[in-house]
């Protein structure tokens, strides 16, 4: 029996996996590496990455883990430290990769899949209904025949290069240095600092068992040694800050970069795979775990045959789209943290202007917590403009669907546009789920197992147009 192929067992390839597996598909994991990853690596999990972890069944272990966020904290040098409570709709999870990397995988054995390690991708070949794939492993060459192929092997993936998809983009110009260990001072814990100064900035992030993250943007001379991280410190912090014990640090450069293309007929590119940018911020994993939500629906609901294939034709368009909004917003951040001191004055005075009138909580908190992050209308094409994230209360409510559709409708319960939204889904139950919140106006939204509103209206006629782009979904 044929599957799909999974290509790279970093988070997004394990999660991929486990959630492809939790709809009954079948899936094989390859990865070059003999070894698990160590280290933190990418440590920031926003809300709609710890939803992924909820779907997967290993949220509540990765909070006992983890380190909750529940303000930033922004140090505005010879000014005020504006904190900004992000409310719990917008906390982040402070997690080390490796600890999200052993979760997601001992979900996958229990599963009933084993990653298959020192396994390398060779070459890659799309027909139109099968991917063939070689492979070295341990046992030496093998060619894997699969109904369809997940490549999440990382910035340098052999996947992208052996299908021929360009990876068009730039190096970020300034490194980033990351460092880990104990600091002796005053801080608060549970939330992540900012100390934007006037001759640089540095982000300090109280983990779990009293380890600190510390990232900065530097100078290509700075030296990787805990003399270089306790001047940064010094020039940067707060002062009274004293590294006392050193676990990692590194300096590593970025790239800004989308793949030309993020689908073919049987494959589909995944987080780094697909797109990488700067590590200021935290988004990198978040925005690759996406990647795995959008996706994993359609393709669960074609093989199964609650789809057509064409479902997953706006992949591609929504994931760019996506990949474009934080590529941008990470550019700015290393702009925000890389001015002089004239830059650094007008950045302080316009940022304790927007926290005095609550732009910083309202608006900047859930924009980079992922909130903001908008598609294109093309999954139903239903005249909207952009489809956005439902909000939190409404999904809450009508509770999650991972394999359907769900229509929520509002208002009477025997209005009209709950009547047609009931008789939609018991038309099409293995596509649409109804459920009706008794409250507000009668209205009605369509909402995906992503949890991104796809269509709403409040007429029946309106409805009725939403039916037909939804029969034009189902498989034929």
């Amino acid at each position: 029996m044929r599957q799909v192929l999974v290509v790279g067992a970093g988070p997004c390839g394990l999660a991929a996996a486990c959630a492809l597996r939790r709809h009954g598909v079948s899936v094989r994991v390859v990865e070059s590496a003999l070894e698990p990853r160590k280290g933190s690596r990418a440590v920031q999990l926003w809300p709609p990455a710890l939803e992924v972890l909820d779907d997967l069944g290993v949220l509540d272990e990765a909070l006992a883990a983890g380190q909750r966020v529940h303000a930033m904290s922004y140090h505005l040098a010879g000014g005020p430290t504006l904190r900004v409570a992000v409310g719990a709709e917008n906390e982040p999870l402070l997690l080390p990769q490796e600890t999200t990397d052993g979760l997601l995988e001992g979900a996958l054995a229990e599963l009933g899949v084993r990653v298959e390690r020192g396994t390398a991708v060779t070459d890659v070949v799309a027909g139109d209904g099968f991917v063939k794939v070689e492979v070295t492993g341990p046992d030496g060459p093998e060619v894997i025949e699969a109904d369809w192929l997940l490549g999440a092997d990382g910035v340098h993936s052999t996947v992208r290069e052996r299908l021929g998809v360009e990876f068009p983009g730039a190096q970020v110009p300034m490194p980033f240095l990351i460092a880990e260990g104990e600091v002796d001072g005053e801080y608060e814990q549970g939330a992540v600092h900012y100390f934007l100064g006037r001759t640089g900035s540095l982000v300090f992030a109280p983990m779990r068992h009293d380890v600190v993250r510390i990232g900065a943007i530097v100078a290509a001379a700075t030296p990787e040694t805990p003399e270089g991280v306790q001047a940064l410190l010094d020039e940067r912090g707060p002062g009274g800050l004293r590294l006392t014990g050193v676990d990692r640090i590194a300096k590593f450069t970025s790239h800004e970069r989308i793949a030309t293309a993020f689908q073919g007929k049987r494959w589909f590119l995944l987080g780094d795979a697909a797109h990488t940018h700067s590590a200021v911020g935290g988004q990198g994993l978040n925005l690759g775990l996406q990647d795995v939500r959008n996706l994993v629906w359609r393709l669960a609901g074609v093989i199964h045959g609650r789809f057509d294939p064409a479902v997953l034709d706006s992949y591609d368009a929504e994931r760019r789209t996506a990949a474009e909004q934080v590529v941008g917003i990470t550019r700015r951040f290393v702009r925000m943290f890389t001015l002089g001191p004239f830059g650094a004055k007008v950045r302080n005075a316009s940022w304790s202007a927007l926290e005095s009138s609550g732009l910083l909580r309202r608006w900047f908190a859930p924009l980079v917590a992922g909130r903001r992050v908008h598609y294109p209308d093309v999954l139903l094409g239903t005249g909207r403009r952009r489809s956005t994230r439902a909000p939190a209360r409404v999904v809450a409510a009508a509770g999650r669907d991972p394999a359907r559709l769900r229509l929520v409708t509002t208002g009477p319960a025997a209005g009209a546009v709950a009547r047609l939204a009931a008789a939609i889904a018991d038309r099409a139950p293995d596509r649409v789920a109804h459920h009706h919140l008794a409250r507000g106006r009668a209205g009605f939204l369509v909402l995906r197992p992503d949890d991104y509103v796809a269509a709403r209206g409040t007429r029946p006629a309106e409805l009725a147009d939403v039916e037909e782009s939804l029969n034009a979904l189902a498989a034929r």
